[in-house]
């Protein structure tokens, strides 16, 4: 499992697998947030069986999904809700984990300047940089 630490309170991953939850639990992660649209591609599993597994593992669930390159407002405010609302570290799964950093550098949950979110995405190893004329 390729967990990538943006923050102490937040992390990004390509798929996760039922199994990897528990793993997540012990890890100290308390929020998993699924940014695929499901049925996405062949063999993804079902968004259901992760938000079961979750639960069953003690972590709370989010499904927000985001598709085509769009963000839209709503997806961004919810993400940025479960973020600051979340009481623990989260993690934010999409197919390669791209989706997921970028709604978390939209979202600013931690409200930080443009250069500090995408110094944190490209520390994590993904590189924001096109997107910078768009951060407030």
């Amino acid at each position: 499992m390729d967990v990538r630490a943006v923050s102490p309170e937040f992390a990004v991953a390509p798929q996760i697998q039922q199994e990897d939850l528990s793993a997540l639990a012990d890890r100290g992660f308390v929020t998993v947030v699924c940014n695929r649209p499901d049925g996405e591609e062949p063999g993804q599993p079902p968004v259901d069986q992760i938000r079961a597994a979750a639960e069953a593992a003690g972590l709370a669930f989010h499904h927000i999904p985001v598709a085509g390159g769009a963000f839209p407002d709503a997806s961004i405010a919810a993400f940025r809700k479960v973020r600051q609302e979340a009481e623990g570290p989260v993690l934010a799964y999409c197919r390669s984990g791209t989706r997921s950093i970028t709604l978390d550098t939209l979202a600013n949950p931690d409200n930080l300047s443009p250069s500090e979110r995408l110094n944190r995405a490209k520390a994590a190893g993904y590189d924001l940089s096109p997107m910078r004329d768009t951060l407030t």
